[in-house]
């Protein structure tokens, strides 16, 4: 054999190659690293902006085609023309019962007095909606209650619960939690 190609086969990376090739990889993953752990963080944030989005354009729809009520703020049950258990059912006298009119009223069909019907029976008497096919999770700690409150100075929250908060006076839709965002805002200023 040659002289010239046993140095040729004789060549291959040192130790201390690819111990520096290793170093610029961990560098770099650390680097990297930080930058994907926040995604999720941002991810939560863009999608409870969309759904507030969402839910104030069904509410304002609402309110427009229910001469100036928002959803919640009248008794969803009964109707004529519903049929037998399609019918919504809630009276909306207390906070409990108004989170369940908001819902059905987003997610029903009804009429100009704001009863709430599965279905749009023949006849057509429940002519609006629905608004939404349901009310949207709140994507950051996550969860779907609606808390309703009746006056402007419930608007803010004033704990961290999580889910909604709307207030059926002022038609405010918020988060119902005053943590701070990535943005430094709190939850209800979104």
């Amino acid at each position: 054999m040659n002289p010239s190609f046993r140095r040729v086969l004789a060549k291959g990376f040192t130790l201390i190659e690819l111990l520096i090739v290793v170093i610029i990889i961990a560098i770099l993953a650390a680097i990297a690293i930080p930058q994907f752990s926040n995604t999720s963080s941002d991810a939560q944030e863009a999608a409870l902006d969309a759904n507030l989005n969402t839910m104030r354009s069904a509410i304002e729809l609402y309110r427009l085609q229910h001469n100036n009520r928002y959803p919640g703020a009248v008794a969803t049950s009964g109707g004529t023309n519903c049929p037998a258990g399609d019918a919504g059912t809630s009276a909306a006298t207390d906070a409990a019962s108004q989170a369940i009119a908001f819902t059905q009223a987003l997610t029903m069909y009804s009429n100009a007095a704001g009863q709430t019907c599965k279905t749009n029976p023949a006849g057509g008497a429940f002519v609006y909606g629905p608004y939404l096919r349901a009310v949207p999770g709140e994507p950051v700690t996550p969860s779907t209650t609606v808390a309703i409150v009746n006056d402007a100075a419930n608007a803010i929250p004033t704990a961290t619960t999580g889910g909604w908060r709307f207030n059926i006076t002022t038609g405010q839709l918020v988060m119902n939690s005053t943590n701070v965002a990535r943005d430094q805002r709190k939850y209800y200023e979104h």
